[in-house]
């Protein structure tokens, strides 16, 4: 009967996102075995401790007011109460309500470590596991881990990078990227390798001393280009235009007022001439006419 082996390899990378030949996993951590029940717990458990548990209600021992009978015990035909922040009063106190809690949860450092390592088997198993040399970074740069994603060909998907130690460089340049997430290798747990949809795992942090090949630079994103400046000044000059178009036919307005002021003049001297009223008319007209000499 032939032994099977568990036997994982990765796909390998520089700092910069140039291929090279697969890396075998190691051994001892990727062993093929994944405990779905320890999952369940040490995931569970690290959502219950993100908990603060600040929910708080009050009793009727904590509410202000209440310290005497609204009214007598008996002859007033109601029901008798003791005070107004009884629980069956609105504004009383809450029966069994929440009050302020830890919702923390202890699981063993065994478990938490089989955890983990049933979560790198899983990703593993789906070949989403990926091994970088070296992460260089002299200075935050979100554009270099932007391109290094892209040339990964991970940029639609959840990545988890695992750097050995802590290098703050490469954290900052990730903090901008909302579907990257950066940790150091020793604090990643189930549930950051079960959130990610690839694993992109520091050579060093695991063990692998992967040797320096040649490498190129990413090239960045390219930017939207800008507008000309002929577009921008386009509408300027239609804006000159339609001012000196305005100038021009201002005079032209100018020499007609008075034209049409003088027209006015014959018609009101006519007007005037014009009896104003049919009785007026009737006066002028009986009038006996004057006869010439």
């Amino acid at each position: 009967m032939a032994e099977t082996t568990n036997s994982f390899d990765a796909a390998a990378y520089t700092g910069n996102g140039t291929a090279r030949e697969r890396v075998a996993l190691p051994e001892d951590m990727f062993d093929g075995v994944v405990n779905k029940p320890v999952l369940h717990q040490a995931v569970k458990a690290f959502l219950a401790n993100q908990r603060q548990g600040n929910a708080a209600t009050k009793t009727r021992g904590k509410v202000i007011g209440g310290n005497q009978k609204p009214w007598k015990q008996k002859g007033t035909g109601r029901a008798r109460q003791g005070s107004i922040r009884a629980p069956n009063w609105v504004g009383g106190g809450t029966v069994f309500g929440p009050i302020p809690r830890s919702y923390a949860q202890f699981v063993p450092k065994q478990v938490r470590a089989l955890a983990r390592r049933s979560a790198f088997n899983a990703r593993a198993r789906e070949g989403a596991v990926i091994i970088v040399d070296a992460f260089n970074y002299d200075a935050p740069k979100t554009s270099r881990l932007a391109a290094f994603v892209e040339r990964l060909g991970v940029a639609d998907q959840k990545l988890l990078i695992l750097t050995d130690g802590n290098k703050s460089n490469l954290h900052l340049s990730g903090r901008n990227l909302p579907m990257v997430h950066v940790l150091p290798y020793s604090d990643v747990s189930a549930y950051h390798i079960l959130w990610s949809d690839v694993v992109v795992i520091e050579g060093s942090a695991i063990g692998q001393t992967l040797e320096p090949i040649a490498d190129t630079e990413p090239t960045p994103r390219a930017k939207a280009p800008k507008r000309e400046p002929a577009e921008k000044a386009a509408p300027a000059k239609k804006k000159t235009a339609a001012k000196t178009s305005a100038k021009k036919a201002a005079p032209k307005k100018a020499e007609k007022a008075p034209a049409k002021k003088a027209a006015a003049k014959p018609a009101k001297k006519e007007a005037e001439k014009k009896p104003a009223t049919k009785a007026a008319a009737k006066k002028e007209a009986a009038k006996p006419k004057k006869k010439g000499k």
